[in-house]
């Protein structure tokens, strides 16, 4: 049997004391001040690799989803109240759509939602039109 490192013995005996306390580090991957976490998703969105899995990515696919949305809203003037406001179709809106799909893995169910345009079917209908010359 190998011998126990210190530091491994106080962890070990500091998640047998307490552990509610490590659950999230163990389901988790980032561990931190919001802001550290918001750098590593951006840094993740630069350097995207195998290493990374499931929740990370999808973490860091939606940090970049908002990212895109909140300029796509600052280049239009728009507020969040604003958004809500506008038609679902609003052509702007749908190519804040367009740039979300095309830049980001976020499912149309997300986009539609976070843009206020309907269900993701809708959002596929609008596109498919726009596609063909309709919109």
């Amino acid at each position: 049997m190998r011998p126990v490192a210190p530091f491994e013995r106080v962890m070990k005996e500091r998640r047998q004391d307490s552990p509610k306390d490590y659950g999230r580090i163990r389901r988790g991957w980032c561990w931190g001040e919001e802001a550290f976490r918001k750098e590593l998703l951006a840094q993740m969105e630069e350097r995207r690799g195998a290493s990374h899995y499931g929740e990370e990515l999808q973490a860091s696919a939606t940090a970049k989803a908002e990212r895109l949305t909140k300029e796509g809203l600052e280049d239009l003037g728009w507020t969040e109240a604003e958004l809500g406001a506008r038609r679902r179709g609003d052509g702007a809106k749908l190519e804040l759509a367009v740039k979300l799909r095309a830049e980001t893995t976020m499912t149309l169910k997300w986009i539609a939602a976070r843009l206020q345009m309907g269900t993701g079917a809708n959002l596929s209908n609008l596109l498919s039109a726009q596609r063909r010359g309709k919109g």
